[in-house]
Parts: structure tokens; C-alpha cells; sequence
């Protein structure tokens, strides 16, 4: 049996005050076309389908768009819920899309369930487990302790009969590891402190494959057959090195497994440059790769410059953040005021994103852009 394995859509987010719909949908014209030309069985989507557990309508319209596109192709979709999900939006109308060969799991019910398809060699079942935590199932198991993320998944897996000597696949959006193993992982995914959420790859070891979600990187989990797709779309400067790709998963007899990645590419690419502001805004530097690339720009001046940032998007209009490598490591913060046009469309957040970046010369984390939208919905509701 042969399907795609994908993950971390993050529909409709943006990145340092730049969105990321028209990259969206420009890679999933791609996945559409692997479809056309491989032919898979079914399309496994491994959770976090938006970036915001309230997706605005644009999202929702691209969502719709592409699940329509996949719809039209002789497979079925297989989708869990993740962190960055609401359970309930993911599991409207789950019922009547199963008519339709659209499989949605938002909600665990305590209940892991599976979606049973067959090749040639016989049966393979999906089992959809969405993102769960350990307070959020523990009233689900009366006669366990759930007090980590371990105790949670354990319960989870022994809420099903699974006979491990049929082929199975496990669908899930957690963050696994495994002893000796150290995870790739990015400033775009959400990292709890002292990694409290992690859970040991060992327990779910005895299924055929396993399509994680979650970490954004493309890579193992100590066990061949334990992966992450990865996002399709480079959502921070700190994957800028990564390839994207979407893993075309191959289940042949029972214990054959072959793994490809089918590489995405997107529309602008995410890269840094370095050098002296002149050099790297001469047309001998910069017609040398896409100007419209989203860039990290590392200026090496000593002297001071005069809005940076307003010179550089005169020639590169998505630098995304600024910094120095000089004797001064200053910034002027005088440069948000290069474009007035752009910051009349952006919203607080994303204003506020822009100022950060331009007086201190960096990209807030995901923790710092998670206090500032709790702190301006406050202020909304006030």
C-alpha cells in the first residue's frame, strides 16, 4: 500500500508579519500533483491542518480548497487533530465527510479507532489518534493514573484491540524521542519547558509505521519506521537550511517498508545573506537568487546606517529580520517608519512583531509572540 505522509499545514499563519496562504497554496498544488503521478492509496495528514485554533476565513477557504482537490482523487484522507487545532472545528461534519472517504478525528473520546484499507497483501489499519494531553483524558480512565504524557498514550493504546501481527499504521501528533536520540526542532513549534510533553517512542515501536506530527524538521524517532514529515513550508528563519518534502510511504507484506522523500519547493525561499549593506544591494549580489526570498540580512558595516531596513526592502521587499555582526551590534529603530503603506495594513500583532524585529534586531520566539497575542486579545476584550 502506498500514501502520502504529511503534517503541520499551519494554514494561515504568518511569519514575522508576512503571510504564508499564497506559499500554502502553492505547495499544495504540489502534494495534488504527487497524487496525480504516484497514485497513493490515501493521504495521511498528522495534524496542526491551521495554525490558530480560530482560523480566519482565508485559512478556512484554502483548507476547503485543497480538501476538495484531494477529494476528487480515487483515495481517502486520513486526518488527526493537533496542538495548534480546535478538536471540535476539526471534527464538524466527520460523519458525513466518512461518506466521502474523508476520515477526521479532532475529538479523543477516550476511544482509539481505526479506518481499515486493503492492497494486495491483504489489510491495513489506520489508527487516528488526535493530540491529547494528560488532563485531558484522565477522566476517561477511572481505573488508571494518568499523571504524564507516557500514562496518557499508554491508556490511549490500550483502549483498542490491536492485533500487531496485521499491518498497522499509528497516526499521531505528540512529540516522541527516544534515549540517545536528540529531536531537530524549530523556533515555530511550541516547546514546553523541561520537554514535559515528550513521550517515549518505545511504546508505540510495534506498530508498521507510525506518521507523527508536530515537529516541523523532516526526520526519525530512533526506529526507521517512527517519523515526522515535517512542515511543508519553512515557518521560522531557524529551518531555513531545512528541505521540505512531503514522505511518500511504502507498505508492502508485513515488515517491508520503504520511505521517500518527494521534495516541495516553494514559491519564495527562506535564507540568509551577509555582507556590507552596498555589496548586498548591488544588482551584481542580488540578481544572483530571488529578491522576493523571505532573508535574514546580516550586515557587517561598522559605520552607522541610516534606516537599514528601508534600504534593503527598497531592493529585498520580504527581509524578514535584521541583524549585525560588527564591533556595535546596534539597530536603528528609526526604520519602522520606512514604509507607512505596509504598516497601515498591519494588524497590532503584526505591527508589534515589526517593531520588535526593528529595535532589537531579532524575530520574537514562539513563546514571546504567544504572551504578546494573549496580551493584546485582553486588551480587546477590555
Amino acid at each position: 500500500m502506498k500514501f502520502l505522509h504529511l503534517s503541520d499545514l499551519h494554514i494561515g499563519k504568518t511569519v514575522n508579519g508576512f503571510s504564508m496562504i499564497e506559499e500554502q497554496r502553492h505547495v499544495f498544488r504540489q502534494v495534488t500533483r504527487y497524487i496525480q503521478t504516484e497514485h497513493p492509496s490515501a493521504v495521511v495528514i498528522a495534524g496542526d491542518v491551521y495554525d490558530r485554533a480560530a482560523p480566519g476565513i482565508e485559512a478556512v477557504r484554502v483548507f476547503d480548497d485543497f480538501l476538495t482537490e484531494l477529494s476528487r482523487e480515487d483515495m481517502a484522507v486520513l486526518l488527526v487533530s493537533g496542538n495548534h487545532d480546535s478538536p471540535d472545528r476539526l471534527n464538524y461534519a466527520s460523519r458525513l465527510l466518512s461518506d466521502k472517504r474523508i476520515h477526521m478525528r479532532g475529538v479523543f473520546d477516550g476511544s482509539l479507532r481505526s479506518v481499515t484499507l486493503a492492497d494486495g497483501y491483504g489489510e491495513v489499519n489506520f489508527w487516528l489518534l488526535p493530540f491529547i494531553k494528560p488532563t485531558s483524558v484522565h477522566g476517561m480512565y477511572a481505573r488508571r493514573e494518568i499523571e504524564s504524557y507516557d500514562d496518557a498514550l499508554a491508556a490511549a493504546l490500550e483502549s483498542a484491540s490491536i492485533d500487531y501481527t496485521e499491518r498497522n499504521v499509528l497516526v499521531s501528533h505528540q512529540f516522541y524521542t527516544k534515549a540517545g536520540v536528540t529531536a531537530l526542532r524549530s523556533e515555530s513549534e511550541l516547546n514546553p519547558v523541561g520537554g514535559l510533553d515528550a513521550i517515549s517512542a518505545d511504546l508505540i515501536s510495534a506498530f508498521d509505521y507510525v506518521a507523527l506530527g508536530h515537529l516541523h524538521g523532516f526526520q526519525t524517532v530512533g526506529y526507521e519506521h517512527i517519523r515526522y514529515a515535517g512542515s511543508p513550508i519553512k515557518y521560522s528563519l531557524s529551518e531555513w537550511r531545512q528541505e521540505k518534502s512531503v514522505s511518500l510511504v511504502e507498505l508492502r507484506e508485513k515488515g517491508s517498508l520503504a520511505v521517500t522523500a518527494l521534495p516541495l519547493t516553494p514559491l519564495h525561499d527562506m535564507r540568509t545573506i551577509k555582507g556590507k549593506i552596498d555589496v548586498l544591494t548591488s544588482d551584481s549580489i542580488s540578481s544572483q537568487g530571488d529578491r522576493d526570498d523571505y532573508l535574514r540580512v546580516v550586515l557587517t558595516d561598522e559605520e552607522e546606517i541610516i534606516n537599514p531596513m528601508a534600504k534593503l526592502r527598497s531592493v529585498y521587499p520580504n527581509v524578514m529580520a535584521l541583524d549585525f555582526d560588527n564591533s556595535r551590534k546596534g539597530v536603528d529603530a528609526g526604520a519602522l517608519s520606512a514604509n507607512s503603506d505596509k504598516i497601515d495594513s498591519l494588524s497590532p500583532f503584526d505591527l508589534f512583531s515589526e517593531f520588535f524585529l526593528e529595535t532589537s534586531g531579532a524575530v520574537m520566539s514562539e513563546e514571546q509572540s504567544e504572551i504578546v497575542r494573549e496580551l493584546l486579545e485582553t486588551t480587546e476584550d477590555q
